[in-house]
């Protein structure tokens, strides 16, 4: 319902002293939030950036405090009354910063503090002894305090739960886990609400259910408030003199044009998609920033000194620019932020209008965006993205089925805080929304699972993690175990990372010990490196001097040509929005009027030197180049889905003569190659297009390349982690990624023979076709084309074959041949397409 649609109750008198002393007016969503929850239901709140989100959801629980009154000495233990969770670390220290001034301001008598890996443990201990009013968390702190024996007795008096960024929390593993913490903490407290805040939502009732407990056959549903209004922001799309590249993700053009843009608005926040890019372009602006302008740095992998100092300097306005990842991108305050500039393509349209809301917290002023396209595809995506934003379209991923390695990490929690029936764990299980349609025959094999291991692993004792005793109870096999669990839970498994510590060099060239840390960077990474070589990380030139135990030594560099780290994280896949309006606009040459003259040009060109791609059909292009012959796809369905089109594609060439010898995928289009002429073949009849994109390739093609395929290791690695089997923290130790990758490989070889239908296994291959490969989507792609494949045999390549071409080389080619091919020249591949 709309907010302004209800009848709302009146706040009490220091309240309303308080909107008054401000010249405010409560709004009637914060209203409306108020009447609900004294009325005992949970809600969702949908609202634009600085429509005063956070305070509507506070709000009942101040209201209510404050009726409250002071804590008398010496009463009762008191737990906690509001649990505020939060997808970062940063929003909930953000977040008590933010409140703490209204309850200070209005004399209430409420504590807040927040709780997150980096509070330290002295402080944590203290909490559950003496708990604030109002805590502020994280979904893996909450795991923590869910699965201790004195749960029932912290979360007694909860009230309310609350979640921002709501539709952040729910789409991943981690919202599977807080799912279920969630729904433990109804049999704790059964009387508590929740409050669901979100300003991004493509499914609202999705979100409604999530928020209360599910029953079986009856659908439940919180209840809503949306917020009309707010004024549209001003987003446009860099202009620039340079030529746009055709591939890559650099922007490295724009940048003086960017640095000219910084010194026309007070603080800008630039965000860029993955941590290697944050690190160019922070090195970029620096290397050109004769103005002395104070800039910084922000994303996960940085040390957590640095990262508040970042922070505390924002919120104070003493920095002109920030360059961040989707570290900065959730909900926010950081001081007076007039301007959001996203160095590449958002990726989604929902995630462009959640990081827009960073700049200008004040609902009836437009925030002010810029977005930098990095090549000539990610133009027309850029485009696409603000289009949809002024149209107020939303692309957030959808909620998916539980996890059912998240299920066995949390089993494993609720019998480390109290023995546990099987009966009674698996109704509360399915109360939470992803897991509603759980059978309870799967439920028995994950409780089997962390009981034994599995079939395959019950005679190692170690595997044996929860015992049932003769009462029907299950319990937790030794407290060690309780402890281990404690140091390993978590849904969020990152590539092996090492800490990178900050050395000197004597006069005698040797290394010296201490020095500063200055974050973490991936394994895989710096077994690449040889002593002497360089790379960037945080915002520095560093010297890679080699590796000391479990730390990365490295030395201040000055080198002008530094190696970029190839993080892992950070990608995100093309929403499947916006891969269709990409798709409607080369279809539709009215629309290119938006578009810069030489993207314009270049879609004229191959129009005339080839065809468009249409909306609904597949363009396949083939080409002779360097002894080569090439077929290029052009289905904008994301890199996830091309490479795993990629990978069946080059099986079933083989086997139809096609002889291919590698592909290269991007978001929008996927390239192979081989030594037959693969159009001669389309053109003669020896290969049939419609068969070799035949939806059947998902059957038994899948099945045979995933059998072979490394992925399915790597996937089973990450499961086994967040379920449990392997233990990657041990007391006063971890292991190294290696270490992990051997024992996660011997165990995935041992399964695959002696129990190939085991629950992890089927775990993995779930996870695999959502994340890894895209199936579904690959799916729906090959239905919508059945029948609409367009094939242009051509003499060279053409224009819009150019950006997958020019990625040739640049990253690791996978074919049956594994052969390697290098970039040929850039500026040769593009007179050809352009001659």
């Amino acid at each position: 319902m709309n907010a302004a649609d209800s009848v709302s109750p009146v706040l009490p008198d220091p309240f309303l002293r308080w909107f008054v002393d401000r010249g405010w007016s409560p709004r009637a969503h914060q209203l409306e939030l108020v009447r609900r929850a004294e009325a005992g239901e949970s809600t969702l709140l949908i609202a634009p950036t600085g429509a005063g989100k956070t305070l509507a959801g506070f709000l009942p629980s101040l209201v209510d405090l404050g009726r409250r009154g002071k804590r008398k000495p010496g009463a009762a233990f008191t737990g906690i009354h509001t649990l505020y969770i939060s997808p970062l670390k940063a929003l909930a220290v953000d977040i008590e910063r933010n409140l703490m001034k209204p309850v200070g301001e209005m004399g209430l008598p409420v504590t807040v503090e927040n709780r997150t890996g980096d509070t330290p443990q002295a402080k944590r201990q203290r909490q559950k002894l003496n708990p604030p009013d109002i805590l502020l968390t994280t979904p893996e702190q909450l795991a923590l305090l869910l699965a201790n024996g004195e749960a029932d007795r912290f979360f007694k008096d909860l009230r309310f739960v609350i979640f921002d960024e709501l539709h952040s929390l729910v789409t991943s593993k981690r919202g599977h886990l807080l799912s279920l913490g969630l729904a433990r903490l109804r049999r704790h407290a059964p009387g508590m609400q929740t409050i669901g805040l979100s300003a991004t939502v493509a499914d609202p009732p999705e979100l409604q259910r999530w928020l209360v407990g599910q029953t079986p056959d009856t659908e439940t549903m919180a209840g809503l408030v949306t917020v009309d209004g707010g004024a549209k922001p001003i987003i446009s799309i860099l202009t620039t003199e340079e030529r746009i590249p055709w591939s890559g993700h650099s922007a490295r053009y724009a940048m003086p044009e960017l640095y000219e843009t910084l010194k026309h608005f007070a603080t800008t926040l630039i965000f860029v998609n993955t941590r290697s890019q944050a690190e160019m372009l922070f090195q970029e602006l620096w290397t050109i920033n004769d103005d002395n302008m104070p800039i910084a740095l922000h994303h996960g992998s940085l040390d957590v000194g640095q990262r508040r100092k970042v922070e505390a300097a924002m919120a104070d306005n003493r920095l002109r620019a920030v360059v961040a990842t989707s570290t900065l991108d959730l909900g926010i305050d950081w001081g007076d932020v007039d301007l959001v500039v996203h160095v590449g393509a958002p990726k989604g349209a929902s995630r462009l209008a959640q990081r827009i809301g960073r700049a200008n917290h004040r609902m009836d002023e437009p925030s002010r965006a810029i977005l930098v396209p990095a090549n000539r595809f990610e133009v027309m995506e850029c485009q696409a993205a603000l289009d949809a934003n002024y149209l107020g379209a939303q692309d957030t991923p959808p909620m998916g089925e539980g996890a059912l390695d998240v299920l066995a990490q949390h089993v494993l929690g609720m019998a480390c805080a109290d023995p546990f029936s099987a009966d009674e764990l698996y109704a509360e299980v399915i109360s939470a929304a992803p897991y509603a349609d759980l059978a309870r025959d799967t439920f028995d094999r994950i409780v089997e699972f962390v009981a034994t291991g599995g079939y395959a692993l019950k005679t190692y004792e170690r595997y044996a993690k929860i015992r049932l005793n003769k009462d029907g109870l299950w319990r937790v096999s030794s407290p060690q175990v309780a402890q281990q669990y404690r140091l390993n839970l978590g849904t969020i498994v990152e590539m092996p990372m090492l800490n990178v510590r900050l050395v000197r060099r004597n006069h005698l060239g040797s290394i010296g010990r201490g020095g500063m840390t200055l974050g973490k960077v991936e394994e895989y990474f710096l077994e690449q490196l040889s002593q002497g070589d360089t790379f960037l990380f945080g915002g520095k030139v560093l010297r890679f001097e080699g590796i000391r135990e479990n730390e990365c030594l490295v030395s201040n560099a000055f080198s002008q040509d530094p190696k970029i780290p190839a993080y892992a994280g950070g990608k995100f896949p093309l929403s499947t929005y916006l891969a269709e309006q990409v798709r409607a606009m080369l279809d539709d040459p009215g629309r290119w009027r938006e578009l810069p003259d030489q993207v314009r040009d270049w879609l004229e060109i191959q129009r005339e030197k080839s065809v468009l791609p249409k909306r609904g059909e597949l363009l396949i292009e083939t080409f002779p180049r360097s002894k080569r012959f090439f077929l290029v796809a052009y289905p904008f369905e994301g890199r996830l889905a091309h490479q795993t089109l990629g990978m069946l594609l080059t099986r079933r060439l083989e086997r139809m003569g096609g002889k291919p010898l590698g592909f290269v995928a991007t978001d929008y289009s996927l390239a192979i190659w081989g030594l037959e002429d693969m159009g001669s073949m389309i053109a003669r009849g020896r290969l049939s297009l419609q068969d070799l994109f035949d939806e059947d390739m998902l059957g038994d093609d899948l099945e045979a390349w995933l059998d072979e395929s490394w992925m399915l290791k790597r996937t089973f690695r990450t499961c086994a982690v967040i379920a449990g089997l392997i233990e990657k923290r041990h007391p006063g130790k971890e292991k190294s990624g290696r270490q992990v990758t051997v024992s996660a490989d011997l165990i995935y070889d041992v399964l695959r023979s002696h129990e190939p239908d085991h629950i992890l296994l089927q775990a993995t291959r779930q996870d695999a076709a959502r994340g890894l490969l895209d199936i579904a989507r690959l799916a729906d792609m090959l239905k919508r084309i059945r029948g609409h494949i367009t094939h242009k045999r051509l003499d060279h390549i053409s224009p819009l074959a150019v950006p997958v071409m020019l990625e040739i080389g640049k990253e690791p080619v996978v074919g049956e041949a594994h052969e390697d091919v290098l970039a040929e020249a850039a500026d040769d591949l593009i007179a050809e397409a352009m001659a």
